[in-house]
């Protein structure tokens, strides 16, 4: 791991993306991708099934038969004869989350790379979505500088988000430090108890200092390492050792979702 001293800056979408992506063909594909698995992937947790979150009191809709019998005697004292959904049960329900995706962009955004990104901003969004609707996602870019693509916010489809990611210029350096920071100043606008950074990077870190300080002050921190390429395997895990998440190597795009599902879990 290289520590520099080389300063880096937010930058402005405005100023950052070209008007198209390098490669049209790529672009394509990534967005083939970002459809197919939007379309067909399911939600790691719905809300209100059994199994996972906390037992929560809530009306009955046809899912749960554990019924609430001193919130259920409340309801009789006022109506006798009530109907199914003003019987109380219990089911569980799982925890809203804002999570923030930080995507390195060093390098150029081609093949499987961008397969890569493109298959978890989607399989991501489709699992927040449909989680539920108070559930937030926002994606940070990053190389040497970074940028915010989309805020908690911002109301985008898939496709434009990863539009906007393949539109960064190719870049050099990588400076993982700079994007957690970043990733940690959205993460902060939440006020969702559940909070989670997902750090998508071969941690091929060269640039600014070191990353393991920040990781320790994330609240959760996950991290995909891509291993199509050069990177930093023992980097990767103290980093998610140190921001209290979980690891999972990303060799293809088909990797993405049964990582999430590990890395997400509740």
């Amino acid at each position: 791991m290289l520590v520099t001293g080389q300063q880096a800056r937010r930058r402005a979408l405005d100023d950052l993306l070209e008007e198209a992506p390098a490669d049209d063909e790529v672009a394509a594909m990534a967005r083939r991708i970002a459809r197919s698995l939007t379309v067909r992937r399911r939600p790691r947790v719905r809300r209100g099934d059994r199994g996972s979150g906390r037992m929560m009191p809530m009306a009955y809709r046809y899912r749960s038969d554990d019924i609430d019998i001193d919130r259920t005697v409340e309801v009789l004292a006022e109506r006798p004869r009530p109907d199914d959904t003003e019987i109380i049960v219990r089911e569980r329900v799982r925890a809203r989350r804002a999570v923030v995706l930080v995507a390195d962009v060093s390098g150029s955004m081609r093949g499987e790379k961008a397969r890569i990104a493109a298959a978890t901003i989607a399989a991501l969004s489709a699992d927040l979505s449909g989680a539920g609707v108070d559930d937030q996602i926002a994606l940070v870019a990053f190389w040497s500088d970074a940028a915010l693509l989309k805020s908690f916010d911002a109301r985008l489809p898939v496709g434009h988000i990863v539009d906007r990611l393949l539109r960064i210029p190719a870049r050099g350096l990588t400076n993982v430090s700079f994007g957690l920071e970043v990733a940690r100043a959205e993460l902060a606008r939440s006020p969702l108890r559940r909070r989670s950074i997902v750090l998508l990077s071969d941690v091929v870190h060269n640039a600014g200092p070191d990353p393991r300080i920040v990781a320790a002050r994330c609240g959760e921190l996950h991290v995909m390492l891509e291993t199509d390429g050069e990177h930093d395997a023992p980097l990767a895990a103290e980093l998610a050792r140190k921001g209290r998440g979980r690891l999972a190597h990303i060799a293809t795009h088909r990797d993405v979702a049964p990582a999430l599902n590990r890395l997400l879990a509740d």
